[in-house]
């Protein structure tokens, strides 16, 4: 009993002694307490936030804004309808936007606002088609007046944290692509048009072209390669501004190699919505050409880089070495896709 007495005694002392050398060391160590939860719950929601979403049907969702407003689907329609659910998913998937977030725990986030970036990039992409092309009969035709206010919106700042934040610009976006697609469908009057002809396409399909090109060179500079500079290779008479070397050296910082590999699954994410929007609203001129096959097999290519990644972090093994690479995997997806489209684009384009 007295040796009880005596370690309580000797624990009041310690006690005490904290007390004495650290003023309120019980609430200093509560605070730390407090800090370790906070810390713990930032860790568990950011991998939450992380999960990237699901694709979305782009019939379903093109008849679920139609129904909304007593509307009807029309050509264009799932064209709009992808964009706007794109979009959308941008903004209201779990952590909302977080390419932007100052404060824990989007801002510890790397992966997901890399794929965010991917998906806003051709979501642009797709709202210029809208307001050049989809939209228009001919180059001195008149802009459609909500494509001209949405465009600049997806355009802005992506980094913009307030005054104005950048989800504010997207949601203002969103509203006039709303009004394009309402408009489609009025009977009553006819300014609002969707052209679903062959160069349309080919228009954005330029532009998805150079996108994926740009991807699959960065993925693959993962593992560094000198490669000989090819820049004015094919015309004789071609120029540049300055000189360069007949060799350069092509490498991804190692720090941002992970960046580009998630860039490139919400770049594929995004366009799989987008091209199978494509398939149902040019879906007769696609079968004129007997095109339709070369476009879901782009699609089914794309749909290859949404495989789950079982590894912790994304591997950069070199060549033929032990460890995988994983920049090189996707760049073989991104690399035959870019190829299936510009076969499409060639077959789009004879009569």
């Amino acid at each position: 009993m007295s040796d009880m007495n005596s370690a309580s005694g000797a624990g009041g002392s310690w006690r005490d002694k904290l007390d004495d050398i650290l003023p309120g060391g019980r609430m200093v160590s509560l605070v730390f307490t407090v800090i370790g939860v906070y810390l713990l719950v930032c860790v568990v929601v950011g991998m939450y936030w992380s999960i990237a979403p699901e694709p979305f049907d782009v019939r379903e969702r093109a008849a679920t804004y139609a129904a909304e407003d007593g509307r009807k689907v029309v050509t264009g329609s799932a064209t709009t309808a992808a964009l706007m659910g794109v979009m959308d998913t941008l903004l209201t998937k779990p952590g909302g936007y977080t390419h932007n977030d100052i404060f824990p725990p989007g801002v510890w986030l790397d992966n997901m606002p890399n794929w965010e970036y991917g998906v806003l990039i051709q979501s642009r992409d797709l709202v210029r088609a809208l307001r050049e092309v989809f939209s228009r009969s001919q180059s001195q035709s008149t802009e459609d007046v909500d494509l001209v206010m949405a465009e600049p919106r997806f355009n802005f700042d992506s980094d913009s944290w307030a005054l104005p934040a950048s989800e504010s610009e997207y949601r203002d976006g969103l509203k006039y692509v709303r009004r394009y697609f309402d408009r489609l469908s009025e009977e009553q009057s006819s300014d609002a048009q969707f052209y679903a002809r062959a160069d349309n396409l080919r228009y954005w399909l330029t532009t998805v072209n150079t996108r994926l090109g740009s991807l699959s060179q960065r993925l693959s500079a993962s593992v560094g390669r000198r490669r000989l500079n090819t820049d004015l290779a094919g015309e004789e008479s071609a120029s540049q501004s300055t000189v360069a070397p007949s060799e350069v050296d092509v490498s991804t910082p190692w720090m941002e190699i992970d960046d580009v590999f998630y860039e490139a699954r919400g770049t594929a994410w995004a366009l799989i919505q987008f091209l199978e929007a494509a398939e149902v609203d040019f879906g007769d001129v696609l079968r004129k050409k007997n095109a339709q096959v070369s476009l879901q097999q782009i699609i089914r290519e794309l749909e290859g880089t949404q495989e789950t990644v079982w590894s912790p972090m994304v591997l950069n093994g070199s060549g033929f070495g032990l460890l995988a690479n994983h920049s090189l995997v996707m760049a073989s997806y991104i690399s035959r896709a870019n190829a299936a489209i510009i076969d499409l684009r060639d077959l789009l384009s004879q009569g």
